[in-house]
């Protein structure tokens, strides 16, 4: 299951405001995982460890690859990177609003 980007941003951040979701797409980062490893070492049960893969996977955050009998999840790079390209905006908008009331400062002698 891949999605394209037309998953709104939040999206993935309500679903990376789970703690053990975010545990998860930790440990993808290290690559491509079935779901009964994911579950190892979380404090949460292997049926609810599918249902945040579902969430992640819906956030547009994974795909899902069948293996055999099992199926692996990995980071989908297109949904992290529409993520990341969000938050450099707002990072982006965050600075240049800062250079600019600090230039309206420095213009007007304010502290």
């Amino acid at each position: 299951m891949t999605y394209g980007t037309s998953i709104p941003p939040g999206e993935a951040l309500t679903a990376l405001a789970d703690p053990t979701r975010r545990a998860i797409v930790e440990k993808l980062a290290r690559g491509a995982l079935p779901v009964g490893e994911l579950a190892d070492g979380l404090t949460v049960s292997r049926p609810a460890v599918s249902q945040h893969l579902k969430v992640l996977s819906d956030a547009g955050l994974l795909t899902v690859t069948p293996h055999g009998t099992r199926r692996l999840y990995r980071l989908a790079p297109e949904g992290v990177a529409q993520l990341r390209r969000y938050l450099d905006r707002l990072w982006d908008d965050a600075l240049s609003n800062f250079a600019a009331e600090a230039e309206r400062r420095a213009a007007s002698k304010e502290p």
